[in-house]
């Protein structure tokens, strides 16, 4: 038997934010599409960000007007096609006397920031003097503060929730999404770019996609993916990492999302309410290795920490309060010789057909809050290549799965009238939206589905069953990580993982060594989040060089 193949319009390489958008606009435009991923959805960057979806308030700065409209624009897209998961939440942001950026300069950028998003459904800002500044957070220090602005922009806490309704929404409507497939190879004929060689990283299984168009976005891999010894291409990325500490609500925690400028070199540093503890971050270091690699070094970490300690001076946070860090490394332009706070943080849609390699595209750049723009952008591209500008985007006003049918509210009642207690209510309703009733209509059919298999955030049997019946959740990790969020809990999971795995397997026909490399698989994957060690490495330019801020 020969290499499986498959023929389609379009083959989209990469199953982040972008790549999953692309695929669905893609299919939902009538085009036949592949989209290969290494590991599963939201293993990159997207889960690695700061789950905001933000206006880009500081891309003013820039006077990068276009960009701050797009991301209002799409900012209150996902607020009303994705209620479940995307919320507006408040914002302060402290004015102190060392700040870089004067009180005028904040207050003309919060006008502009509300001008160009007259429509938006998030109240206007408002100025607060010292006083109630003390009064709304009470921890905060009171050398040099002159009063805060607070607005309103926007949160996704489970951005890998956001990744896989926007997959199944792309599946439901024939996109073939096939996760766990590395793609080797691009493959040639006469000089174009017509398809690629790719292997399933769990059954070893190797195969073939055909397409006219490869859409290459792979996020900050994209440099790595398709290389051909005799046709260079230029380096596209230029990415940097950002890492994020966890920690437990502590002494004077904001109920704010807070946004404020560094007191040792003027970067914008994030203090985030998320699950019920606290969102320490971000970095901006340029990173030239492999983004699998990045991890928080403990440079960053005291950095995080002093900044924190000094916003809130009776918080007295030490590296024994992290739980956790994290960091991935955003997909930038590559611009030499420019400050990490100065590269674009727009996408670019960059046509190889100039160096040698036509019929590839890669995806430079982009954001979270702006994926749907950056695909339609994209698809338009693809029509275009394809001979004919082709049927429009339905996009631009399409619910997301979890929000087709009751709200959070009415889901939540109808789960406890059917039996569901509270705690179970609340969590399958705000974690899944009106899909939650389809994981409940598990358990009618199985009781056993009911039981609690972690205590600490509440999560029941049902929704493994359901992640791998009806979420194409294929390993241990894409459970733990992606569907249920349980890696993201304090002792992240592992009282779980025994009866996660036993229903795994009963479900996808598992023996002992495969649970056995499941286990050691998802352990290995929990040193993404592991707290630095205080003789490890630091970065090495961190810390001196111009103002950096949060994606």
């Amino acid at each position: 038997m020969g290499t499986p193949q498959t023929n389609v319009d379009l083959i989209v390489v990469g199953a982040g934010i972008n790549g999953i958008g692309i695929a669905r606009d893609a299919a939902l435009r009538g085009l036949s599409v592949v989209l290969l991923e290494q590991e599963d959805v939201c293993a990159g960057v997207s889960a690695w960000s700061g789950r905001l979806v933000h206006g880009g308030l500081r891309y003013l700065e820039h006077l990068d007007f276009g960009l701050v409209y797009e991301s209002l624009s799409e900012r209150e897209r996902l607020f009303r096609d994705a209620p479940h998961l995307v919320k507006p939440v408040s914002w302060m942001m402290p004015m102190f006397r060392h700040n870089q950026r004067p009180g005028w300069m904040v207050e003309l950028g919060m006008i502009l920031f509300d001008v160009l998003s007259l429509k938006k459904s998030a109240p206007w800002h408002r100025y607060l003097g010292r006083r109630r500044t003390v009064e709304r957070f009470p921890g905060v220090a009171g050398e040099g503060l002159k009063g805060s602005v607070v607005f309103y922009d926007g949160q996704v806490e489970y951005a890998e929730r956001l990744c896989v309704e926007l997959t199944v929404d792309a599946i439901d409507n024939g996109a073939d999404v096939r996760t766990h497939s590395r793609v080797t190879a691009p493959i040639l004929s006469d000089g174009h770019v017509v398809g690629v060689r790719y292997m399933n990283t769990l059954t070893g299984e190797e195969g073939e996609v055909l397409a006219p168009i490869v859409m290459n976005a792979a996020g900050p891999w994209i440099d790595r993916l398709f290389t051909v010894p005799d046709r260079p291409q230029p380096r596209l990325n230029g990415g940097t990492k950002g890492s994020h500490l966890i920690v437990d609500p502590f002494p004077g925690a904001p109920t704010d999302v807070v946004y404020y400028e560094s007191r040792v070199d003027g970067r914008l540093v994030l203090v985030i309410p998320w699950f019920g503890r606290y969102m320490l971050g971000t970095t901006d270091i340029r990173f030239e290795r492999d983004p699998d690699d990045a991890r928080c070094d403990i440079g960053e970490a005291e950095y995080l920490l002093g900044e924190v300690n000094a916003l809130v001076p009776g918080a007295n946070l030490t590296l024994d309060d992290v739980l956790y860090t994290y960091s991935g490394v955003r997909p930038l332009p590559y611009v030499p010789n420019k400050a990490e706070s100065k590269v674009p943080r727009t996408h670019v849609l960059h046509d190889h057909a100039a160096h040698g390699l036509p019929g590839l595209i890669t995806v430079v750049g982009g954001k979270l809050t702006t994926f749907r723009k950056l695909a339609e952008d994209a698809v338009d591209l693809v029509m275009r290549m394809r001979g004919g500008e082709g049927r429009s985007t339905v996009t631009r006003r399409r619910p997301y799965p979890g929000a087709i049918g009751p709200s959070v509210a009415e889901t939540r009642t109808r789960l406890l009238a059917g039996g569901a207690g509270a705690r179970t209510a609340e969590r399958l309703s705000s974690l899944y939206g009106s899909r939650a009733l389809a994981i409940w209509n598990l358990v009618t059919m199985t009781p056993d589905l009911a039981r609690v298999i972690d205590e600490g955030a509440g999560a029941i049997a049902a929704e493994v069953a359901f992640a791998v019946r009806s979420e194409f959740a294929l390993t241990l990790t894409d459970v733990m990580a992606r569907r249920s969020l349980l890696a993201f809990e304090p002792q992240h999971g592992l009282a779980a993982v025994d009866d996660v795995i036993a229903i795994m397997a009963d479900l996808l026909g598992w023996d002992e060594a495969r649970r056995s490399r499941e286990i050691e698989g998802y352990r290995e994957w929990l040193d993404h989040l592991a707290i630095p060690d205080p003789s490890g490495p630091r970065s090495a330019s961190f810390g001196a060089g111009t103002p950096g801020s949060a994606r």
